[in-house]
């Protein structure tokens, strides 16, 4: 949620980012004249409800006509207090409904336009380049009995798929790799609930009423979250944190949920696009004015996770129509994949500033003891289609793969071999 004292402010800086995003910056204007309605509307109910208790005190010292007339004013104002308080707490409400729809504001120098304007930043490592047909995952998986898409189907249908042998391991590996590097870094390992409320979910800055993706459990009124970012967002909820804890930083654990709706007819083949999949999310609580060298330190993290798998891979700013609700600036680590001859996203890091704080009423004290707003962050550190991009890269004439050197304890194997030898 915005701030609406930034909006007041500096509306100009809220034009801006909506247009940026390609989004109707005429919001600005209705959000002001709701602001401002609001407030005078709180100003008569406080200046009616002054007036009644200034009566109410002087009841009890009148007497004959004057009380009377004290009386009826007191019953006259006890209809207009109802009224005013009713009409404020209708503003009120129309305007906070309004702001839950409005996304955070983009942070300086993230690119203008839509999914395809993103920046590329840097890239990192050199291609492979094989003296043989390369295979793509699918058929890396099957003959390593790493990847059982066929049962998966069976068993639950399109976007399924068992990771069997050593994919399971290969998958366990690489969680449990960035578990331990995020612990070395300082992050508090979490394992996190997958259901939650629905507030939690708008809270983070998704819209349940809305959102086609969202798995919803209509008899209990919960929700499959997409992404551990989402109950480690609301984990402080209706909190005031400790300043000099600051920041906090968690790593969660967790399988995320995605209905796909909007994918019909992309990426049908393989694992990268799937409704199930496990993931270890970082996650910082930060001062807002520390937030933008956070985020920068969220993808020097990203980015030492995937050199330990030996990926090459490109950094990208990606563009503002692209940023979703919450985020201020998203940067996005994309690994080659030989079989598609293109980038693929593997990460994705957002600084959220202090717009999930706002709606989950995180915030906590300065030196001077005032009340603030945190800033969160969120940012991906493995993830199962992290899978795609190591069997491709580094897969060998006879379909076996190389485990990368630095992931190879934590698998148990240095090489992954067809199931036929």
């Amino acid at each position: 949620m915005i701030d609406l004292r930034t909006l007041r402010e500096d509306p100009d800086r809220l034009r801006a980012s909506q247009r940026v995003r390609g989004e109707d910056d005429s919001v600005v204007e209705t959000l002001l004249s709701l602001d401002e309605r609001r407030r005078a509307a709180l100003n008569n109910f406080e200046s009616l409800r002054a007036e009644q208790k200034s009566i109410g005190k002087s009841v009890s010292r009148a007497s004959g006509d004057e009380r009377q007339a004290l009386l009826d004013r007191a019953k006259e104002l006890a209809a207009q207090v109802k009224s005013a308080e009713t009409e404020a707490a209708a503003l009120a409400n129309e305007l906070d409904e309004l702001l839950m729809t409005v996304p955070n504001i983009v942070e300086e120098g993230a690119p203008a336009g839509g999914e395809d304007d993103y920046v590329v930043l840097e890239e990192v490592g050199e291609k492979p380049v094989f003296d043989f047909e390369p295979r793509d995952h699918v058929e890396l998986g099957e003959l390593l009995g790493a990847i059982d898409i066929e049962r998966g189907a069976k068993v639950s249908g399109a976007r399924f798929f068992f990771l069997t042998g050593v994919g399971a391991r290969l998958q366990l590996g690489l969680l449990n790799m960035a578990m331990q590097q995020a612990i070395e870094a300082g992050f508090t390992p979490m394992i996190t609930p997958v259901l939650v409320k629905p507030e939690s979910m708008q809270g983070t800055g998704f819209h349940v009423a809305h959102d086609k993706e969202i798995y919803r459990l209509p008899e209990d009124d919960l929700y499959l979250v997409g992404t551990s970012e989402v109950p480690l967002a609301a984990y402080h909820s209706d909190e005031i944190l400790n300043a000099r804890a600051l920041p906090l930083r968690y790593a969660g654990w967790s399988s995320c949920f995605r209905r796909e709706a909007g994918s019909y007819g992309k990426d049908t083949r393989g694992i990268i696009r799937v409704h199930q999949f496990d993931k270890v999310e970082m996650f910082s609580y930060c001062r807002p004015e520390d937030s933008h060298e956070e985020h920068l330190r969220l993808l020097a993290w990203e980015k030492e996770m995937l050199e330990k798998v030996e990926l090459p891979y490109r950094v990208i700013d990606t563009a503002a129509g692209d940023l979703g609700t919450s985020a201020a600036r998203k940067y996005d680590c994309e690994a080659w994949i030989p079989s598609q001859g293109r980038y693929r996203e593997l990460t994705s890091t957002s600084n959220c500033t202090d717009f999930q704080a706002r709606r989950l009423k995180v915030r906590y004290r300065d030196e001077e003891n005032r009340p603030h707003h945190v800033a969160t962050l969120n940012g991906t550190l493995a993830t199962t289609r992290w899978i795609v991009a190591i069997l491709e890269n580094h897969q060998q004439a006879d379909g076996s793969v190389v485990v990368p050197k630095a992931l190879r304890p934590y698998v148990g194997l240095d090489v992954l071999e067809p199931l036929s030898r």
